[in-house]
């Protein structure tokens, strides 16, 4: 499975296979066939909150990951970050496709990691996170 991240604004390619559309809002001025989305996944981007914590302090990319790691170990984002493990499983190649204009330190590039096995989000203390963490590894060792 190969995963790249494109601006969404970006025109679709062959090679981008299917194109994921992991922001919470929708890209301003695009339509839904231009955007050429297969599935917006909406629920796995960072909180509004933590969005606009990043959005006021851009160098803060080391604290804004680890607190966007915390987010997607709680239980709301399992059923999404799921989905999105079966979409990398099912698929010879995938493109996150993110909005913001910050092509190297956005939501994208740590979900594009997390597929790759680069980084896992820590152990939520429910037995839905450890569920949901045993389900991933299962489908990555198929």
């Amino acid at each position: 499975m190969a995963v790249t991240i494109k601006r969404a604004y970006e025109p679709a390619t062959r090679n981008d296979g299917t194109r994921i559309l992991v922001d919470r809002l929708w890209p301003r001025g695009l339509t839904k066939t231009g955007a050429a989305v297969a599935e917006w996944l909406r629920d796995l981007a960072p909180s509004h909150e933590l969005r606009r914590w990043y959005h006021a302090r851009p160098n803060e990319w080391s604290t804004f990951r680890k607190k966007y790691l915390k987010e997607l170990a709680q239980p709301q984002y399992q059923k999404p970050l799921q989905r999105l493990f079966e979409l990398a499983h099912e698929k010879k190649r995938l493109t996150l496709l993110y909005a913001s204009k910050n092509e190297t330190l956005n939501n994208a590039v740590i979900l594009k990691e997390l597929l790759e096995g680069a980084r896992k989000p820590p152990r939520g203390t429910g037995a839905a996170a450890g569920h949901a963490m045993h389900k991933r590894a299962t489908m990555r060792s198929r």
